[in-house]
């Protein structure tokens, strides 16, 4: 669907743009040679505001743009709440486990490596398989996003706004590493808060569209004949899954070890979480306001419907800029993760001797980018895949993250304790159309569970793979 908000033509010309003015300043801080301490760490020695703009400017991409006010259209306004802590509450949870994986490997580089020293190979390569996994799903979806926006606005082709926008971040990740990476952020998150502080204004101040605002207040929570239960059940499948993925997120843990010292990570940290909160609870009522007031858009489309106008090409403008940029700062924080990963842990999971790791880094960034794209042209959803991906992260996070405290760790046990909570939590994932699950509608007839159930497998999925490790460690302590 066209819209034609902007001109094909000054689409294009504000994608390459961008895209090139941060593929500059990516290459400007990459023109000296870059040593592997600064291309995966940013040689230990970012201060405030570098690590608070990089770790805000990195956990929001344009998925902020369709997400939240999606879950606003799905689940209410606990959804929304949800999410917004979701995508937050791990800049809270880093400053405990930050501060303890510092402590444990001052001169480490990624969360793997502990995971490697602490519960043996079979665990290592199972958390790396996870991360390497979710990160390009997460690629393929900022991607796509992107692309799928910019069509929508102006008709330009998608097989050339994503290649434009992957390869030229591609461009300068693959030479400057995680110090562009943070350079570039900085710029993009001072042009997202003015940008986002715009967009704010013409939503709630000038309000071009007619919109009424005050129906949110009116229906605070039940605003689509959703019970309270309902909502905020949304709400805790969104907090929980976005909370736990975004701890195996490489690029997180590559600024925990930027930090120049612990005080400097904790102050960032905190920074980064009201600010995080705040931004994505602005995206999820945009969702809420757009559903209040009958508004006719897909699901994933309604923060568009109530702020794109076809008189205001300045606001149009606004969005494509404001949208890009967040892109940028997620996609060169994606590919940067991917290509540390990889050198880390070359000689650990790849095993390949006749190539450097950096040589090997840079042929998997490439290959992955290709596939990437040919996603995007297809436009595939890959948010069931998202949602697996969450699955498994939460299957993992109370295994992993209490091995950090804990002086011996058992890796059969470990091991075992996730495959529980990974098989009770794929009993109750939903299909595709998220009408039945393996348990539910398929081993058993539906008609046998209560709606309870079935009209919650999402919640349940996600519960038991969360809590279930947690729960038959207990048991096994106590009866032994």
């Amino acid at each position: 669907m066209i819209n034609g908000f902007l001109s094909l033509n000054l689409a294009f010309a504000v994608v390459v743009f961008i895209s090139t003015l941060f593929l500059f300043i990516g290459i400007f801080y990459s023109r000296k040679k870059v040593s592997l301490n600064t291309y995966l760490v940013s040689d230990r020695n970012e201060g405030v505001f570098s690590l608070s703009a990089t770790l805000i400017a990195s956990s929001l991409g344009a998925w902020i743009l369709f997400g939240p006010p999606t879950a606003a259209t799905w689940g209410g306004f606990g959804s929304v709440i949800g999410y917004a802590l979701g995508t937050a509450f791990p800049m809270i949870l880093l400053i405990f486990f930050g501060k303890k994986i510092r402590l444990l490997l001052p001169k480490g580089k990624s969360l793997t490596e502990l995971v490697l020293k602490k519960f043996g190979k079979n665990l290592f390569k199972l958390i790396f398989s996870l991360m390497i996994f979710y990160l390009f799903i997460f690629l393929c979806a900022e991607v796509t996003a992107i692309s799928k926006l910019i069509y929508y606005i102006s008709g330009l082709n998608v097989w050339i706004s994503a290649s434009i926008i992957l390869f030229f971040t591609l461009a300068y990740v693959l030479f400057g590493g995680l110090k562009a990476t943070i350079r570039s952020d900085r710029i993009q998150f001072v042009i997202i808060i003015l940008l986002l502080l715009y967009l704010i204004f013409s939503v709630f101040l000038q309000n071009n569209n007619n919109l009424n605002l005050n129906i949110f207040q009116e229906n605070f929570i039940k605003f689509d004949s959703k019970s309270l239960i309902s909502s905020f059940q949304f709400g805790f499948v969104f907090f929980i899954a976005v909370a736990a993925t975004n701890l195996f997120h490489q690029g997180n843990w590559q600024r925990v070890y930027a930090a120049k010292n612990e005080k400097i990570l904790v102050k960032s940290l905190l920074i980064s979480f009201f600010i995080i909160f705040l931004i994505v609870l602005f995206m999820g009522v945009t969702g809420t306001i757009s559903k209040l007031n009958g508004l006719k858009f897909n699901e994933d489309l309604a923060f568009f419907s109530i702020i794109l106008n076809k008189n205001d090409i300045l606001i149009s403008l606004i969005i494509l800029t404001f949208s890009l940029c967040l892109t940028i700062s997620t996609v060169d924080t994606l590919l940067n993760s991917i290509s540390s990963l990889t050198i880390v842990h070359s000689k650990d999971f790849f095993n390949f001797k006749y190539l450097t790791n950096k040589k090997l880094s840079n042929i998997v960034l490439i290959l992955l980018s290709i596939v990437c794209l040919i996603i995007a042209l297809y436009q595939f959803s890959v948010l069931y895949l998202f949602l697996l991906a969450d699955l498994l992260c939460c299957a993992c996070v109370y295994v992993i993250f209490k091995g950090l405290y804990q002086k011996k760790v058992y890796p059969c046990r470990s091991l075992l304790l996730i495959m529980i909570g990974l098989f009770l939590g794929l009993l109750f994932f939903p299909s595709i159309d998220f009408s039945k699950s393996l348990l539910v509608g398929v081993i058993f007839n539906k008609s046998i569970f209560n709606e309870i159930f079935t009209n919650s497998l999402l919640f349940w999925s996600f519960l038991f793979a969360t809590f279930s490790p947690m729960v038959f460690d207990i048991i096994y302590r106590r009866t032994k």
